[in-house]
């Protein structure tokens, strides 16, 4: 046609240019395919080593044969194009991959094989990877597994680590002996990462269920020798790996040998968790025999021979279920052989049998190394001396505790223990004298002395400084043994420096019982130069009662000089016991003062936390002996040093004291001076005590005194910023809230209001915890008096006594030429119950008789209802 000749013609000027030809083809796509074909074949004619042209020319030829039937002669010639461009394109993967897709479509097996074996011998090796796995799935999906078995054995020469792939193969086809082989040689190589990131010891359980679960596929491999290597590889799965070879055996047929293998698998694993998995699926294999040897028997019959064996499997069924918890012990006792504890367990395993208890005993002595045991070993050699004697075999059972005198135990105890033990034996049987001489035999000095901790010599050359055995032997000496014996005995405890405070007190209490008073006040001595505070003062405790008792006011000196001796170096914590004895010991037998300086020297010596019980105590005492006038320089003394919590309780009864006395104006200045350390929104009480005291026995003037030390008491604790930030901390978290809660968005602008707001609640609380008068205050009425006075007045009383108030009227309204003259400078002056808010205030009182000025000077927060009482 007209219309090819300008392609025609430029292909006749360049007919080797690849882009020309490319044009033409490009106008002729959508044209006749054959006239298509002739054009490519035209170019590949002139340019057969091109690339381009031959892969485009072999897509188009697949394209014009897509959805025809394979057995078309298109095909056939389709792939003799692929032939030919495989003269010139043979180092080009990407054809070879398209004629191997293209055959295996058409289902040509042998020649698709070989065109991928072609493929594999043109490409270079490095290229291979894009060949094989079109391969291997096509060797995959063929019916014939020995085909594709080949080709994995060659594929696996080039990439060896992908063994996995062919095993999974081999198991999907039923190949596997072959399979397991594979694993066998993957699992040998150490130098093998699995793809699938599976660590040696899962491959390793693979092929143990791959080889026991199919015994009569796998011939190649010595199954037993594999899993028994594995054994020895992986000593933490022992448990998997036994009852995988047992359950080999089990589907081989050879129960017997499935059997052995148990028993080996429970005598040899050293875990619970092992012996679980091997018990049980022991178990589970007994039951199934049993449950089929019952079918074998319903089916065929009652026969004799099969009943007896019936119940022999039932027999040793349940021989195994009752052996689980000895083979259990077993197990425990592989782990730590000198588990001494595991030893006595096992024993009791074996109650009711006499020989396997013996021979446990036995094994166990010889096991158990005392220098790692856990637990004490000695308790082994005990307890098979008390079999023996609970069996009355006394010759055995001291052959025994003979040998275990001699095992070189670990600490001193063990082996003091076992001489012990010996001699109750013996005491049990009513042998004094055997026990009196294992004893002193026990305790005899060794020919080379050691010190009881020193590790390096044996315990039978430390064993005589044992206190245990000591002791043990003390007590026998004095049941049934002669005084002499038995002072001989303490005297060497107390030699070897071995006794206790307790030793001591039971020596001197056995010579005290024999009345040798003055050898047991001797013990105490020799007890009290052994020890030190605080483990003496049991010694001196003792001692002083004791002494006290026997000689009373007798040997009053030599007594006071036991007191101050013990007295010298006593700690406080012990003081105030021996200071009492000390004291009564003065007030029974010797001088009043003498006591009085006593208590006066332990109310210094006590521990802070008893002192105020020792003045209650001196206080009590002084008032009987001397009368409560003498009390006085006590409670003075008392007010002075205790904490304030104590303190105020003093002056409490201190006031009450002098109120009892007649002493009015002296329980007030008492009850003045407590009020400084006496917060009127935290002490309530004292406060309500002093106004019923003023009640009680003062006047108008006092309760004003009274109330104006309160206040000015209350203003000073308000100034402390520490006092006042702790409080008001104390109160926001109980009830009203935060600072921010009582004016929200203000902090910053006036942080001082807020303060002020915050003590205003404090003091609204605090007036509604005071306690409430149950009786009326009936006082004169006076117009200066303050609000509180006047909210008492208010109240209806029928004796009130109507006095003239015009002079007090008159006195409080003078003016400059008064007798007080009231200057403010730097302040203002307000209402009465005001407060003053960021404002200084200096007041200045002037006594124009006395010439005299006092100064008030307060802090912002000062409550000034108290100016009320100057106007």
């Amino acid at each position: 046609p007209t219309y090819d000749l300008p392609y025609e013609e430029e292909i006749i000027r360049n007919p080797y240019s690849v882009k020309c030809w490319m044009r033409y083809i490009e106008f002729k796509q959508n044209g006749v395919k054959s006239v298509l074909n002739m054009i490519y074949e035209r170019a590949l004619k002139e340019l057969p080593g091109s690339y381009k042209l031959w892969y485009n020319y072999l897509r188009e030829r697949r394209k014009q044969v897509k959805g025809k039937c394979i057995t078309e002669p298109a095909y056939e010639e389709i792939n003799n194009c692929h032939e030919r461009a495989l003269v010139f394109m043979h180092k080009m993967p990407r054809i070879w991959l398209d004629y191997c897709q293209f055959l295996v479509a058409q289902c040509k097996i042998t020649r698709s094989r070989r065109t991928f074996d072609r493929a594999l011998r043109a490409l270079p090796v490095t290229q291979h990877p894009r060949i094989w796995p079109l391969y291997l799935r096509f060797a995959r999906n063929l019916p014939l597994p020995e085909t594709a078995i080949r080709v994995y054995r060659r594929y696996l020469k080039l990439s060896p680590e992908n063994a996995e792939e062919y095993i999974d193969y081999l198991r999907s086809c039923s190949k596997l002996d072959e399979a397991a082989v594979r694993l066998a040689a993957v699992v040998n190589d150490e130098s093998f990462v699995s793809k699938e990131g599976k660590s040696n010891y899962q491959l390793w359980h693979e092929l143990c269920d791959l080889i026991s679960q199919n015994p009569d596929k796998v011939n190649s491999l010595n199954v037993g020798a594999i899993i028994r290597g594995g054994l020895t590889r992986f000593t933490d799965q022992l448990g998997k790996l036994w009852c995988s070879l047992a359950d080999y055996y089990i589907r081989s047929g050879h129960f017997e040998k499935a059997r052995d293998v148990y028993e080996e698998a429970i005598l040899t694993v050293v875990t619970v968790r092992d012996f679980t998995q091997v018990f049980d699926s022991y178990a589970q294999f007994e039951e199934s025999m049993i449950a089929a040897k019952m079918e074998t028997t319903s089916e065929m019959g009652k026969d004799e021979e099969e009943d007896i064996d019936l119940e022999l499997r039932l027999a040793r069924f349940e021989q195994l279920i009752a052996r689980r918890p000895l083979l259990l012990n077993s197990v425990l006792l592989r782990q730590n052989p000198h588990n001494v504890h595991e030893w006595h367990k096992r024993v009791k395993l074996y109650e009711g049998k006499p020989r396997q208890i013996i021979n446990t005993y036995t094994e166990a002595v010889q096991t158990v190394d005392p220098m790692k045991a856990t637990g004490k070993p000695s308790s082994l050699w005990v307890s098979f001396a008390k079999f023996y004697e609970e069996n009355e075999q006394l010759d055995d059972a001291r052959t025994i505790f003979e040998k275990a005198t001699k095992v070189n135990y670990k600490q001193v105890d063990d082996l003091a223990g076992v001489w012990c033990e010996y001699g109750e034996m013996e005491l049990r049987h009513e042998n004094y004298e055997q026990a009196l001489r294992i004893l002193r035999k026990a305790t005899a000095i060794p020919s080379k002395k050691a010190e009881y901790f020193d590790v390096s010599e044996p315990v039978q050359n430390r064993v005589y400084k044992s206190l245990k055995v000591w002791s043990m032997l003390a007590d026998l000496e004095e049941s049934m043994g002669t005084f002499q014996s038995t002072k001989a005995v303490y005297d060497r405890i107390i030699d070897l420096r071995i006794a206790t405070p307790q030793i001591i007190i039971n020596y001197a209490m056995f010579l005290e019982e024999h009345n040798y008073f003055e050898e047991s006040f001797k013990a105490y001595e020799r007890g009290i130069a052994l020890f030190r505070w605080p483990n003496v003062y049991d010694i001196w405790n003792t001692y002083l009662t004791k002494f006290i008792d026997r000689y009373g006011g007798k040997k009053l000196e030599r007594a006071r000089d036991l007191f101050e001796q013990a007295l010298d170096g006593c700690p406080a914590k012990f003081a105030k016991t021996i200071y009492l004895l000390y004291a009564k010991l003065e007030e029974e037998f010797g001088l009043a003062r003498h006591a009085m300086a006593v208590y006066e020297r332990a109310t210094q010596a006590v521990d802070n936390t008893e002192r105020h019980h020792m003045f209650n105590i001196y206080i009590k005492r002084a008032a009987e002996i001397y009368g409560v006038t003498y009390t006085r320089a006590i409670y003075q003394k008392a007010i002075e040093v205790l904490p304030d919590e104590h303190s105020r309780d003093m002056c409490l009864r201190f006031a009450d004291m002098e109120s009892k006395l007649g002493e009015i104006d002296r329980g007030r200045a008492i009850y003045s001076y407590c009020s400084q350390i006496c917060d009127p929104r935290m002490t309530a009480t004292f406060w309500q005590t002093w106004k019923e005291f003023e009640i009680r026995h003062g006047n108008e003037d006092t309760i004003r005194e009274m109330l104006r030390i309160k206040r000015s008491v209350q203003a000073t604790y308000n100034t402390q910023v520490n006092f006042m930030s702790s409080q008001m901390m104390k109160a926001t978290t109980n009830a009203t809230g935060t600072i921010s809660d009582l004016a929200p968005g203000q902090m910053g602008l006036d942080d001082m209001k807020l303060l002020e707001q915050q003590a205003q609640l404090l003091a609204a609380e605090a007036e509604q915890d005071k306690p409430k008068l149950k009786e009326k205050i009936l006082f004169v009425r006076s117009d200066t008096s303050r609000s509180e006075l006047a909210e008492l007045a208010k109240q209806a009383n029928p004796d009130e006594i109507d006095i003239d108030d015009e002079d007090e009227d008159g006195d409080e309204d003078q003016g400059p030429e008064g007798k007080l003259q009231h200057h403010w400078e730097g302040g203002v002056v307000v209402e009465q119950g005001a407060m003053l808010q960021n404002i200084h205030i200096e007041v200045d009182c002037v006594d124009t008789e006395n010439d005299s000025v006092i100064e008030y000077r307060t802090m912002p927060t000062l409550y000034l209802t108290f100016l009320s009482a100057m106007f």
